[in-house]
């Protein structure tokens, strides 16, 4: 019999701070993942519409559409709708972990946030299906 080798996840990083972007993607392409980028919502949306990646990286702070927005529009899409989503954001209060999960992110990461533990984030949502546990970091 012969082994079945894994798809990489496809990953859609979405931040407005090219360094993120930069070494997030690297180290996600060292680990076999495919890795597309974008740096606001509306590039997102187009992204993800076209690609349907298997989880979306978030920056809740973007510029032009906020990172709550794009969530609601990708979670309203027909072609979006079930990709997990995990938002990013260099502080987190009680009120953006509500407004987080009534825009549709499984979890929230605390930028900086290490490369691994954006892995293991990664794939714990993509095991869980993307839903529905937030607060996660």
């Amino acid at each position: 019999m012969s082994e079945m080798i894994a798809t990489p996840a496809n990953v859609l990083l979405v931040d407005d701070y090219p360094d993120t972007l930069e070494m997030w993607a690297l180290y996600l392409r060292a680990r076999g993942y495919r890795v597309s980028t974008a740096t606001d919502g509306h590039e997102a949306l187009r992204i993800a519409s076209a690609e349907r990646p298997n989880v979306v990286i978030l920056d809740l702070d973007l510029p032009g559409m906020s990172g709550y927005e794009a969530a609601k529009r990708l979670r309203s899409g027909t072609d979006t709708s079930a990709i997990p989503l995990i938002a990013a954001t260099g502080y987190l209060s009680d009120t953006q972990t509500d407004a987080a999960r009534q825009a549709g992110f499984a979890s929230v990461l605390i930028k900086p946030c290490d490369p691994p533990t954006l892995v293991s984030e990664i794939e714990r949502v993509l095991a869980q299906g993307g839903f529905p546990a937030i607060g996660h970091s």
